[in-house]
């Protein structure tokens, strides 16, 4: 049903975006977008010791894109890369394969559960741990690989 799908609590989320903005030198950063809607999600992160250390978001998406951003704007801080990533997968299983809520800091992500009866609303509910786990591997691949080449050199 359609109120299930833009609930009170889902409504709640997407007006308190947390982390709103782009940083000024970030680590690395992802663009992800909707083709069917156009929602468009732009994540900023920072990494230090392995966890996000800094974090901004620009969100142009729409109620239930902003409510995910939302949750991860909330919890993003201090995760880890493969945190961002398993949180990803278990609300893409939630959606697509009817499988649990992800669980952890992310957990909270269990009020989208009702999205996965609109699947035409799955790719914009997505696009903002889609972003922030590419931002964060890419990274901490980065950090990787500049401390090899200061260790060879």
């Amino acid at each position: 049903m359609i109120d299930d799908l833009y609930s009170a609590k889902i409504l709640g989320l997407a007006a308190n975006l947390p982390h709103a903005g782009r940083l000024e030198a970030p680590d690395a950063s992802s663009t992800k977008v909707s083709k069917l809607c156009g929602s468009t999600i732009t994540v900023d992160l920072t990494v230090r010791d392995g966890v996000v250390a800094d974090f901004a978001q620009d969100v142009r998406a729409c109620a239930l894109g902003q409510a995910a951003a939302a949750v991860l704007g909330e919890h993003v801080l201090g995760a880890t890369p493969q945190e961002i990533e398993v949180a990803r997968d278990a609300l893409r299983a939630m959606l697509k394969a009817d499988g649990p809520p992800p669980e952890g800091r992310f957990s909270e992500l269990s009020v989208l559960a009702p999205v996965k009866d609109y699947p035409a609303r799955h790719t914009s509910t997505l696009l903002a741990f889609e972003a922030a786990a590419e931002a964060a591997r890419t990274a901490v691949d980065s950090h990787a690989s500049r401390t090899s080449r200061a260790g060879a050199a």
